[in-house]
């Protein structure tokens, strides 16, 4: 988060609201725009066990399946 300048209040935010996709029944991304920020979409990239577990947060994204 430090070094792509993300939040803590940006990455609640993208988990709260971002779109989601998953890649199977336990592992997924949720990406979205931030509109102060100017690096195309914040992702998340997560994996949902008896808690959500953020593996990486990453700038720059962009969905696979445009």
């Amino acid at each position: 988060m430090a070094s792509r300048n993300i939040t803590e209040s940006e990455l609640l935010e993208l988990i709260e609201r971002g779109t989601v996709k998953y890649k199977d029944a336990t592992r997924f991304w949720i990406a979205m725009h931030v509109e102060s920020r100017q690096d195309n979409l914040l992702s998340i990239a997560a994996v949902l066990e008896d808690k959500l577990v953020v593996k990486t947060v990453m700038h720059h994204f962009e969905w696979e399946d445009k």
